[in-house]
């Protein structure tokens, strides 16, 4: 187990006390409880290329791009300062205040032009010139020591993907639903409604050429519904600052729904976090629960990653705490990277792949040029339980459709039939994993430091 901290002895402590239960879980079945908290704009080099034991800087195959360097030497072009690269720096090198000001530091753009243009068609030789020079800068232990306290006393996953390669908005709805409705997808088999590729919300298709995307609201079916539908209890947490990060407010079932309903009430009320943490303490938590939190405690650029750790140390703490911490399953993430270089590119799909290759509405005039939806470049994603301890590292294939993947796995543990997102695509469901094997439920770390 890696070296813990005050705060990460402590959570371990707890955990301790509550895993030496024994009632302690056996199997999936056992799991009553799913938490889902996802914080925004972060990339896994940016904040945890220095860890040890992840495939960070210390990456022994870190890819080769065509012009013969290493993903972690993007070219500079024209040079700067005489170099023609620029590797991964570290953005405290000048110390001093530079401690705080970093703190509010921007990476550049995280939308689906620039993002694809660090993609460059799979090349992934283009950070630099489609984003910014700090895009490459990244922090340590010493700026993120709660976020690390966490990794270190739980499983990190470092081959975990955004879902699309675009901003917040499309990353959430994948999140959430499986989807982002995306031509020839299975809520879109027909390639009639417009894909939802960008932040922009507002009545009607904020693109209509070369095809029609952004069309608001949307219609197709959310993975809470399922969990309706079946009997499974389920709620959004937020408070009325949320930062529009709650997808489900962007669809006409949920927007429309009546007051008193259980889809105004579980996905699109203000219950606050304060409500999340009472039920944690008391034991009454639901089934399925997601939380999402502040714009100041998201980590989005200019927010602050030490306001965000604040916030991660309340939920985790919450969970540990909780008298059904050896039933619940915590997974943390962030939507995308926030314009932060990550040296690991995506594994897309074939070209032509249903649902995961479409007309670029954005880069091109040509109305036949088409381009990989996603996956993106890596985030961080990390499981926090009782059968997720001691500073494990998943290696396995994940994004954000894993969530949901999880969740139907354990739906189906318990005993429940038709939890199965109809909208995430084939090739999604055949290369990304569900997290099952993240688990290791008959060797219980019970050690605290």
């Amino acid at each position: 187990m890696r070296t813990t901290s005050s705060y990460l002895a402590a959570i371990a402590a707890a955990a301790t006390a509550v895993s030496a239960n024994p009632g302690a879980a056996k199997s999936l079945k056992d799991i009553k409880h799913l938490v889902f908290f996802m914080q925004e704009n972060r990339g896994f080099d940016h904040y945890y290329g220095t860890m040890a034991g992840v495939r960070g800087f210390a990456d022994p195959n870190a890819p080769i791009t065509e012009n013969g360097l290493t993903t972690f030497q993007q070219p500079l072009n024209p040079p700067v300062n005489g170099s023609s690269i620029l590797t991964p720096w570290y953005i405290n090198y000048a110390g001093g205040d530079y401690y705080n000001a970093t703190q509010c530091m921007d990476a550049g753009s995280n939308s689906w032009v620039a993002m694809h243009g660090a993609w460059s068609n799979g090349d992934y030789n283009n950070w630099t010139h489609a984003d910014t020079l700090y895009s490459m800068a990244y922090f340590t232990r010493k700026e993120l020591r709660t976020q690390f306290d966490i990794m270190d006393s739980f499983t990190i996953l470092d081959m975990n993907h955004q879902s699309i390669m675009g901003p917040t908005d499309p990353n959430r709805c994948m999140w959430m639903t499986g989807s982002v409705n995306s031509p020839g997808s299975p809520s879109n088999p027909d390639s009639d409604g417009g894909a939802m590729l960008d932040n922009t919300i507002a009545p009607g298709c904020d693109i209509t050429y070369p095809v029609d995307a952004n069309c608001f609201p949307f219609q197709w079916k959310t993975f809470p519904e399922y969990l309706q539908d079946a009997g499974i209890s389920w709620q959004v947490y937020q408070d009325v600052d949320n930062f529009e990060d709650n997808p489900l407010a962007y669809f006409e079932q949920y927007l429309y729904a009546a007051n008193g309903s259980a889809l105004k009430e579980r996905g699109d009320s203000y219950l606050g976090l304060q409500a999340f943490y009472k039920a944690a303490a008391e034991g009454t938590l639901p089934a399925v629960s997601w939380i999402i939190g502040a714009a100041e405690l998201s980590e989005h650029p200019p927010n602050r990653p030490v306001d965000g750790a604040w916030l991660q140390q309340q939920v985790v703490q919450a969970v540990v705490d909780s008298p059904l911490y050896n039933e619940t399953v915590l997974v943390i993430s962030y939507d995308e990277q926030g314009g932060w270089f990550d040296h690991v590119p995506p594994v897309v799909a074939p070209k032509g792949t249903p649902g995961e290759w479409l007309i670029d509405p954005y880069t091109s005039s040509d109305p036949d040029y088409y381009t990989a939806l996603g996956p993106g470049p890596r985030v961080p994603r990390c499981i926090v339980s009782a059968y997720t301890r001691g500073g494990n590292v998943f290696t396995e294939l994940t994004d954000h459709t894993s969530d949901i993947m999880f969740a139907e796995a354990w739906a189906a543990a318990q005993g429940y039939e038709g939890v199965y997102s109809q909208e995430i695509t084939p090739w999604r469901r055949a290369t990304m994993s569900n997290l099952v094997n993240a688990f290791d439920w008959e060797n219980t770390d019970d050690a605290t430091a």
